[in-house]
């Protein structure tokens, strides 16, 4: 291929001794390219593989975050770190970063990322990595939503830490910080986008109403302590929480009318309150769901998200594929993990450059357009030119 001549994408993989393998070279650097980096090594590997990184491309955007895994084409990596670097040949891009601090508001951050990002020109797409443990990713999509009323689809995801759910970071530039909120414009006509999800979780018991909730802490369903009715599912494995919560989420409808779900995963408890905690809000007056896992629907569902988007205006050549899933369907899939990664790349073109990571939140657009948090699924992003 002729440089210049078309997008070029390239997956690369670290390694401790031998760096990063299989560079595209100095052909794949430009203002327009893009390096694209998932870690759950340590912050200090990180750092000193982004310093290479940064070396090999100096005029690149550099954005990435921490992981519960990585995915690799079809492949699933643990202590890993991968990228992808695109270059793009007719479209621009860029990056703003917000901190999360003490005296922010997810809303906030998410209005003014969406605000910077389309003050001058229209983005043709938002794909947005944030700090997993410290925000209400409901109240970001909000301020995304509140801009852009859903005309420009909105991807991306939360960091991770595995189970631990001590410490997540977001690669903003050659930056590494654990309150961080980027978002990356992609701007241009001759941008192909299409974005799915899908889940494959079993409901469990009744469904209840939320009696008491603030944000994305949930107090009491049916009038009951929350946290003591959730451990009465989870019977001994009430013992491993917050990790245990993973296997199982809760199915939200906000209203009566609504009949679309959205998923949601505990971060974190609180037995003095008898309180859980989640990554998105649980809306008081609410319906909720227990959900359990099923092993083939799981994979079928990777298989629907890839299979339901539009890919009318892709005529072949480079196109890259984000896969992010849950770091809940890490753990129920086990050793059957990459059966998932597969499925999805199986569904799409040869060409296809797959990348992604196991996340503690998953952002995708609704059937409305809005954006939204949504935990628990198989969420894609996929990118080509024509």
């Amino acid at each position: 291929m002729t440089v210049g001549d078309s997008m070029e994408a390239s997956l690369l993989e670290y390694d401790a001794e031998k760096g990063w393998l299989g560079t595209t070279g100095k052909s794949a650097d430009s203002v327009s390219s893009l390096v694209l980096v998932f870690s759950s090594l340590s912050r200090e590997s990180t750092l000193e593989a982004l310093r290479s990184l940064r070396d090999s491309y100096p005029g690149a955007v550099i954005m990435g975050c921490s992981t519960a895994g990585e995915i690799l084409d079809t492949r699933f990596l643990e202590q890993g770190m991968v990228a992808l670097v695109v270059r793009f040949e007719h479209a621009r891009l860029a990056l703003e970063c917000r901190r999360n601090g003490s005296d922010a508001d997810a809303f906030g951050i998410g209005k003014s990322l969406a605000e910077a990002l389309s003050r001058e020109e229209k983005p043709r797409t938002l794909f947005v990595l944030s700090e997993g443990l410290g925000i209400n990713a409901s109240d970001l999509m909000r301020g995304f939503n509140a801009v852009l009323q859903g005309e420009i689809p909105v991807t991306g995801g939360l960091a991770g830490d595995a189970t631990r759910f001590q410490s997540t970071w977001v690669i903003g530039e050659d930056q590494i910080h654990e309150d961080m909120v980027c978002a990356l414009g992609i701007y241009g006509a001759r941008l192909g986008v299409a974005h799915g999800s899908c889940g494959g979780w079993d409901v469990l018991g009744p469904e209840r109403i939320v009696t008491r909730s603030d944000g994305n802490v949930l107090y009491e369903l049916d009038d009951q302590p929350a946290l003591a009715l959730y451990k009465k599912y989870l019977g001994e494995r009430a013992r491993e929480l917050p990790a245990s919560g993973l296997l199982f989420p809760l199915a939200l409808r906000a209203e009566q009318e609504q009949t679309e779900q959205k998923v949601r995963t505990i971060l974190g408890v609180n037995e003095e309150e008898q309180s859980l905690t989640f990554a998105g809000d649980i809306p008081q007056g609410g319906l909720v769901q227990l959900m359990h896992a099923n092993f083939d629907r799981l994979i079928d569902g990777a298989e629907d998200a890839a299979g339901c988007m539009d890919l009318s205006s892709y005529a072949g050549g480079p196109l890259c594929c984000i896969a992010i899933s849950c770091v809940g369907r890490h753990l129920v899939l086990g050793p059957r993990v990459e059966e998932e990664i597969e499925a999805v790349r199986e569904k799409l073109p040869e060409q296809t450059r797959q990348i992604g990571f196991y996340s503690y939140g998953e952002l995708s657009p609704l059937a409305s357009g809005l954006c939204d948090l949504h935990n628990q699924t198989m969420t894609l992003t996929l990118w080509w030119e024509y």
